[in-house]
């Protein structure tokens, strides 16, 4: 697995070199594109995704690619998420804050058999931070071996991803977590958000939509960790399961108090 992992992280900081930093505040207009209500896609994007599939591919030529451009030109992509080996990218997660010049955003790449997760890999492109993890295998950020940790504050720090949930959930969120936490502002990220959990710096995670990009990765880190990411109802996340609701915390223990308050 190490050999994997090494292969893997050079492609991705070799495409964050030459594809992606050079676009960082530096897209014309008409680089940037509006998929959906407040969700963007760059050029830097696309020819991130591209050379990612193509180098994925050369590593390991047997398992299928799953990207986040290529489903949005065709979502059929999506249907193969939970059946055999694929690899799963997020050429550029926060490309709405990519996309105004501003951190942070990152590279995302996992690796998935039936649904299960086997490896991930989280780059952060400005400071060149690499976040991975193997199923089994442990947490690592770059070449230490990490184990999360809570935030110690006397409140537990929450960063709750409201904005796909409907004006009613939004509102039931926020009655149950008053007084409950120290609510801080997502990053609007995955890729910086996942770590912050690992880091000590927040303590509860709480995301809707759950499409294999934005969390293959960060799943497996926070699990080898020690952290927790699971369904809502405490069910494992099983990629291709369609299911809506994740709820990440620092530790078994965070993640039961966060689960009887707010769900």
């Amino acid at each position: 697995m190490h050999a994997l992992y090494r292969s893997v992280a050079t492609l991705m900081e070799t495409v964050a070199a030459e594809v992606v930093l050079p676009r960082y505040q530096n897209l014309a207009v008409h680089e940037i594109e509006e998929k959906a209500a407040d969700d963007y896609v760059t050029i830097a994007d696309k020819e991130s995704e591209l050379r990612l599939h193509e180098g994925l591919l050369k590593i390991l030529p047997e398992a299928d690619v799953i990207g986040e451009e290529a489903t949005a030109a065709d979502p059929a992509v999506l249907d193969r998420a939970g059946g055999g080996l694929n690899w799963i990218i997020d050429p550029i997660d926060g490309t709405g804050n990519f996309a105004a010049g501003r951190a942070p955003f990152g590279i995302m790449v996992g690796l998935v058999n039936d649904g299960i997760i086997q490896a991930g890999w989280i780059l952060d492109p400005l400071t060149g931070r690499m976040c991975h993890a193997a199923l089994g295998g442990g947490a690592f950020i770059d070449d230490e071996r990490v184990t999360a940790r809570e935030s110690g504050s006397d409140k537990p720090v929450a960063a709750l991803a409201v904005y796909f949930m409907t004006d009613e959930q939004r509102a039931e969120i926020a009655e149950r977590a008053e007084g409950k936490f120290t609510l801080v502002d997502i990053p609007r990220c995955a890729a910086e958000q996942y770590p912050r959990l690992v880091l000590g710096q927040n303590d509860v995670s709480l995301f809707e939509r759950s499409l294999p990009w934005d969390h293959v990765a960060g799943a497996l880190l926070l699990n080898e960790s020690g952290a927790k990411l699971a369904r809502r109802d405490g069910t494992p996340y099983v990629v291709g399961d369609k299911k809506r609701g994740l709820l990440g915390a620092a530790s078994p223990r965070m993640w039961d108090l966060a689960q009887s308050i707010l769900c």
